[in-house]
């Protein structure tokens, strides 16, 4: 009897341990997501293009100067970095780790928008981020050209908190050319299939932060219990949305089945 009660706590513990050392790898470590997302009307000189999307990054620091998480970045080659909102976290306002990793990155063009943590720290990250020559979109439009042929970049304000205006940050961009779009929460997303967006890059939900597998995230905030729009791809008519991951945490620093990430989207042309 002995021997079997010192077996079964040994097995606890050590289930124990097992488990905690995993999920402290899960917060540690960083996966790279790639997606290949078939646009229409794509200019040729466009097929290939890469996109790095970061997000939720909550202050989080991978190392001093966020060392590690650059070395990751500047391995892969990409055109343009889409930063999706919640830098920093309001429980931690450290304005720091994100700078360091713009100021570290490749030098790409930089296109941001604005997430709920943001706002709750003042929005203190908007300035240091100009500063930096990363362009700031709060509900409008940037035209990106690539010899004379270009795409739209259009950025909401954060639909979280209700700040969204997707038809004034529409404006002007009514040709024919395709339309990628930023915003830091996924609800966007059906109006953005209304509006026949070709792409939208979004975060928030930390992929549910604690995932379990085939089921998917757990909660997400403002979405509820057992989400559906948690994490990874979705496709609906001619909008394809990315929901990233993101590289931080927010209330507790857990994450299971579901690593921080760095997502990098590949634009590729279809044939007509």
């Amino acid at each position: 009897m002995r021997i079997g009660k010192v077996s079964r706590r040994t097995f606890l513990i050590g289930g124990g341990l097992t488990f905690i050392s995993y999920v402290f790898f899960e917060v540690k470590s960083i996966a790279v997501k790639k997606y290949v997302v078939p646009v229409r009307n794509l200019p040729s000189s466009f097929n290939g293009f890469t996109i790095l999307h970061l997000t939720d990054l909550h202050s989080k620091e991978y190392g001093s100067n966020q060392k590690r998480l650059i070395n990751l970045i500047n391995r892969y080659e990409f055109d343009m970095v889409a930063i999706t909102g919640d830098l920093v976290d309001k429980d931690n306002p450290n304005i720091n780790p994100a700078i360091s990793l713009i100021k570290g990155m490749q030098k790409k063009p930089a296109f941001f928008v604005p997430g709920n943590h943001d706002w709750w720290t003042d929005y203190k990250i908007k300035e240091p981020l100009l500063s930096e020559g990363v362009q700031i979109l709060e509900n409008t439009s940037q035209k990106y050209t690539k010899g004379d042929k270009h795409i739209w970049i259009i950025g909401v304000d954060d639909p979280y908190l209700g700040k969204d205006n997707l038809d004034l940050a529409l404006e002007g961009t009514d040709d024919s050319s395709p339309r990628l779009l930023l915003a830091h929460a996924p609800n966007i997303y059906p109006l953005a299939i209304q509006s026949k967006i070709d792409l939208v890059l979004a975060g928030h939900t930390h992929g549910g932060q604690v995932r379990i597998p085939i089921i998917g995230a757990i909660v997400v905030p403002g979405q509820g219990l057992f989400p559906k729009l948690d994490y990874g791809l979705f496709s609906s008519n001619s909008t394809t949305m990315v929901i990233n991951g993101g590289l931080g945490e927010s209330i507790l620093p857990v994450r299971f089945y579901n690593r921080p990430e760095i997502v990098l989207i590949t634009l590729e042309a279809v044939s007509e």
